[in-house]
């Protein structure tokens, strides 16, 4: 599977511009991919004030993302921010090249932040099948919670999209690395870059990490388009080799 990461600065609560930003990124993209992955909040920034910026599922990224789909023949995926019922969601839409849509609502929200008093708090995990793929998108904060992202699925591979800012990026290249190899399967972690509307510098290190822990994308800094290739093949026979899932804890979530 080919995936093309997008590391890119985000206009600040302005879905327009960046869903143009966006579209640019991506007809420049020459070869054919099968995933196109945003960062996290990709339309507006990790922004506090749902209410200013909110869209519905019907809305006009939504329904952009959907177009821009069809039109590549790709599957692409990001957050953005979803109101439904009342309730503000940090969602991640994983469209198909259908136009079909599957979504997982971030389940650990950003404390330090206040992302917990403005948004809902998602409760399902989702695995995404693709291309034969089993693909777990998470969000950000995610990250840091290990037990939620546990490999009880034999999903093949882990997708962060994130607003990590750079003071506190040397715990976002630790916990990729250590998601993959304690999980054996790929990690793909996808960020921005830039400052945002708080004057939070973010640096990046979008990157992709195999299943025993080397980088197939080592950590990068720049504005740009990033390609990579997973071999499931090579996944499944070094998973057959070394077992390790057989023998991995079982976990049962509470809240």
């Amino acid at each position: 599977m080919k995936i093309a990461i997008i590391q890119s600065s985000l206009s600040w609560e302005n879905p327009k511009t960046n869903r143009n930003h966006f579209e640019e990124k991506i007809n420049s993209i020459s070869e054919k991919v099968d995933l196109i992955v945003f960062p996290e909040m990709f339309s507006t920034g990790f922004t506090m004030s749902p209410e200013v910026v909110a869209e519905t599922m019907d809305g006009e990224t939504v329904l952009w993302l959907q177009s821009l789909a069809k039109a590549q023949k790709t599957a692409i995926t990001g957050s953005l921010v979803i109101k439904e019922n009342d309730n503000f969601y940090n969602r991640l839409v994983f469209v198909f090249p259908s136009g079909e849509i599957q979504f997982y609502d971030k389940r650990h929200l950003f404390t330090l932040a206040g992302e917990d008093k403005v948004y809902t708090s998602g409760k399902q995990k989702l695995i995404v099948d693709y291309l034969g793929w089993k693909i777990c998108p998470l969000i950000c904060y995610d990250l840091r919670f290990p037990v939620f992202a546990r490999n009880n699925e034999e999903y093949d591979a882990l997708l962060y999209v994130a607003n990590w800012p750079k003071v506190r990026i040397q715990a976002w290249d630790i916990l990729l690395k250590a998601r993959s190899v304690e999980n054996l399967c790929y990690t793909v972690g996808v960020n921005r870059v830039g400052f945002d509307g708080n004057n939070l510098e973010y640096n990046g290190h979008s990157q992709t990490v195999d299943f025993l822990g080397n980088y197939m994308l080592e950590p990068q800094e720049s504005d740009a388009i990033f390609i990579v290739e997973l071999n499931k093949e090579k996944l499944l026979e070094t998973r057959n080799r070394l077992g390790f899932l057989k023998d991995k804890d079982i976990f049962e979530l509470k809240s």
